[in-house]
């Protein structure tokens, strides 16, 4: 049995193919995919492939878009931890799913339907427009991988997001930091409109937000309910911005 993963994080990924193989000890990970471009490229081929998963929401869109623009009539399990809306508008199109963080059960159990599966190809492009047009909600967790552990960290314990020497890192309100898998820009769309980003270090929290002060050249210094590694700024571009999103239910 041969298998594509579908995903934009390299440690969930390579997990995600160590726990199948654990169940599937013939089954073979030929390829691992990160990117809607790359998805479009490659099954764009001849690609000889009996079982895809994959995650929803790529870098660079939603990984819907590369069974809706590719003809592809191979099964397609995928990894999500979405919310309820989610799951529902799944079941509804008789889609097999495993959740985040997954583990050696739920991905034996999914592969085995697949063993078994004789239905008929989903309509990807109306599943892409449910997610697309589905309501906003506020996300639930980031996932956080720490030796050989994965567990959530829920959105709304985290006081703010920052960047340093290249590594993303989450610190909650009870002041505990953990490393993330995630870049600043996918924190961004994720987190929004609960999370501002202030500049290219820091992602906060509107909880967290203590008070701002006025800053050389029009700027705005941040102080956050907890202490943080530098000062904050916002640039006086961002001002406004930053000062309606502060009224903001």
């Amino acid at each position: 049995m041969k298998l594509v993963i579908i995903e934009d994080e390299k440690v969930t990924a390579r997990d995600l193919a160590r726990t199948i193989l654990q169940s599937f000890p013939d089954a073979e990970v030929i390829d691992i995919i990160s990117t809607v471009r790359e998805g479009i490229a490659y099954f764009s081929d001849d690609t000889q492939v009996d079982l895809i998963f994959s995650d929803i929401q790529l870098g660079d869109g939603l990984s819907f878009e590369i069974f809706s623009r590719v003809e592809i009539d191979i099964p397609v399990i995928f990894c999500t931890a979405f919310d309820e809306y989610a799951l529902d508008a799944f079941r509804a199109n008789g889609i097999e799913y495993i959740l985040k963080p997954f583990d050696k059960q739920a991905v034996a159990a999914a592969i085995n339907k697949y063993l078994t599966f004789t239905g008929k190809r989903t309509s990807y492009k109306a599943l892409e427009e449910i997610f697309i047009n589905r309501k906003p909600s506020e996300p639930g967790a980031v996932l956080v991988y720490q030796k050989d552990k994965i567990f959530p960290v829920a959105i709304d314990t985290i006081a703010f997001f920052y960047l340093k020497n290249g590594i993303v890192y989450l610190t909650t309100f009870d002041k505990k930091t953990y490393p993330l898998n995630k870049n600043m820009e996918e924190l961004t769309k994720l987190t929004e409109p609960l999370f501002f980003r202030a500049n290219r270090q820091y992602l906060v929290h509107r909880k967290s937000v203590q008070d701002a002060s006025s800053y050389l050249s029009r700027k705005l210094s941040v102080t956050l309910s907890i202490p943080v590694p530098e000062t904050i700024t916002i640039s006086r571009e961002k001002v406004a911005q930053f000062l309606e999103w502060l009224t903001q239910a």
